[in-house]
């Protein structure tokens, strides 16, 4: 290879070593007693070497059940201690570790489940209805079931279905006997965005694209083993597993406080009793925690910042912001796939607010021409104006494995060249910062999720009543975006109340799916070869919710 020195030794070392887990183990022996974990509901710390315990018994009783390195746990949990666990302990034995999206409705999960084909489902109690549905519609039923009971209340499980809580109470914490070899492209953990069909698509995560994720994060914020971190989103998210959550800050060394549901009265709380140092939530979140703050003002004197992604600051908001909760405001874009690739720090805010900010520090982010029939080459770009729109393009190598789970087809939709074509539009500027204008899709994104219109759409036509229908979505001050229906009926006698008790009693609809405001129409807009024209919705949808045709049920 023509190297001045001979490589092999590192290479060996590197490659085997490098991981997030061999990390957690270096924290679990230079801060033993150090908090790690805080649970404000049980009123419960562990330390890194109790959570290391409890890590222990769940991988023990994995491996005990015959789970082999690469198989799958899949997990259906709140953020809570459960979660922390099920994160950690496959990657202790070489599994591969998947939170999802508890959510989703039964036949989403259940096309995961058979999509993926895991050894292990872990579910929440609170989503026992959901679960148990989707395991008894799913064709690969998973081997070992675990079912996780936040609140102890011991009900009868059913047949097979092991508790956490046992595992907890009498598990084996040694430390388990294991013979795979690492390496930094084992994949180890798997997450779930939403997709155009019914199925949403899966994305690998490799050993480096954990541990340089958590460095992302550990930079920008920064963190360090004194900081106390707690997210206001849930963790099986990207932004919400490795932006300030599990994966950063227990590779630095923190303690992590759990919010298994957000209010902003636990939240001050919360930050008041265990001096945490860092929020993390959504820009909905900050607005609730600044109206409360306004009322009933609370002394944040550890607090070091707020970081927040998902959607732009505007610029009213974040000096309100600035001026109520904090003077540190960080706010983050990127993808599942790709993490955040633009930040905004402290010093960029008030003034860019309304922009994504600029790369980050490991990232590439650029706007390409659009063309009808083809991909923009990577230096096809846009110029620099702030005026001419274009896609929004990412080269992230080092927090993406590049690639979908069994999905070769959106691969190559998705990843050329090594870049990361988002489907998002916008505009740059002469310092590279990023503005986002919109989608090349029709995306919705109601509380922090994605929503696609046409998976939506082909569910509501099932019902023999509706001819057809289409989904766009709406300003809501609370959710970000509103789903609402425009339904053209094929019964002059449909009301909105059946198409909403249609939405909500059916399996493939999660519940923030379900439409707020639907609208009985005689027509939808098409174009010449009959596809569907959103985007006449979108701009008369404003109108229609003043006007009072699209109505609430």
């Amino acid at each position: 290879m023509g190297y001045t020195y001979d490589a092999e030794n590192y290479r060996k070392i590197f490659e085997s070593s490098f991981s997030w887990i061999n990390q957690f183990m270096r924290n679990v022996r230079r801060y033993p007693d150090n908090n790690a974990m805080i649970d404000p509901i049980k009123e419960r710390t562990w330390t890194y070497r109790q959570l290391n315990d409890d890590v222990n018994k769940l991988a023990n009783l994995l491996l005990e059940k015959g789970v082999q390195p690469s198989e799958i746990v899949f997990f259906q949990v709140y953020n809570s201690p459960a979660f922390v666990i099920s994160y950690i302990a496959p990657q202790k034995i070489g599994a591969i570790n998947s939170p999802v999206n508890f959510n989703f409705s039964a036949q989403e999960t259940a096309n995961l489940i058979d999509r993926d084909k895991p050894k292990v489902y872990i579910y929440d109690t609170d989503v026992s209805e959901m679960a148990e549905r989707a395991l008894e519609i799913c064709e690969n039923k998973p081997e070992i079931v675990i079912a996780v009971d936040y609140r102890e209340t011991f009900g009868p499980l059913p047949d097979g279905h092991l508790c956490f809580n046992d595992i907890m109470d009498h598990g084996n914490s040694d430390e388990p006997k294991v013979d795979y070899e690492q390496d930094i492209y084992r994949e180890v953990t798997r997450l779930s965005t939403s997709g155009t069909t019914g199925t949403p698509k899966g994305i690998p995560l490799n050993s480096i694209n954990e541990v340089l994720s958590a460095h992302d994060t550990i930079m920008s914020f920064p963190l360090s083993p004194k900081d106390v971190t707690m997210n206001m989103t849930p963790w099986f998210h990207r932004g919400g597993l490795h932006s300030g959550g599990p994966n950063p800050t227990l590779y630095v060394g923190g303690c992590v406080v759990i919010m298994r549901m957000f209010s902003p009265k636990h939240c001050f709380e919360y930050a008041e009793k265990y001096g945490i140092t860092f929020l993390i939530g959504a820009p909905a979140a900050l607005v609730k925690l600044a109206d409360r703050q306004q009322k009933h003002p609370t002394q944040l004197t550890t607090l070091k910042g707020i970081v927040t992604m998902g959607s732009p600051l505007e610029k009213e908001e974040c000096i309100r912001f600035l001026k109520t909760l904090t003077p540190n405001i960080f706010n983050g874009y990127g993808t599942t796939e790709t993490f955040w690739n633009t930040f905004l720090r402290p010093y960029d805010l008030p003034e860019m607010s309304g922009t994504a900010g600029r790369s980050c520090i490991g990232d590439e982010v650029r706007v390409v021409k659009m063309y009808p029939d083809r991909k923009a080459e990577p230096d096809e770009t846009v110029p620099m104006d702030g005026q001419s729109s274009g896609e929004i393009i990412i080269f992230s190598p080092e927090k993406t494995a590049m690639c979908y789970v069994a999905n070769e087809e959106q691969t190559k939709e998705k990843y050329y060249k090594g870049w990361f074509y988002t489907k998002d539009v916008g505009t740059w500027d002469e310092n590279q910062y990023i503005t986002i204008t919109g989608r090349k899709d029709n995306m919705i994104i109601c509380m922090g999720e994605n929503i696609y219109p046409e998976q939506l759409e082909e569910v509501i036509n099932q019902f023999d009543r509706i001819k057809d229908c289409m989904i766009i979505g709406v300003d809501d001050p609370s959710r970000g975006q509103a789903v609402a229906a425009y339904i053209l009926p094929a019964d002059d006698a449909l009301t909105i109340q059946d198409v909403n008790a249609f939405c909500t009693n059916h399996d493939a609809i999660a519940y923030y799916k379900c439409p707020r405001y639907y609208a009985l129409v005689d027509e939808l807009p098409y174009n010449a070869t009959g596809k569907k024209r959103h985007i006449v919705l979108k701009e008369r949808a404003l109108e229609d919710l003043k006007n009072g045709v699209l109505k609430r049920p």
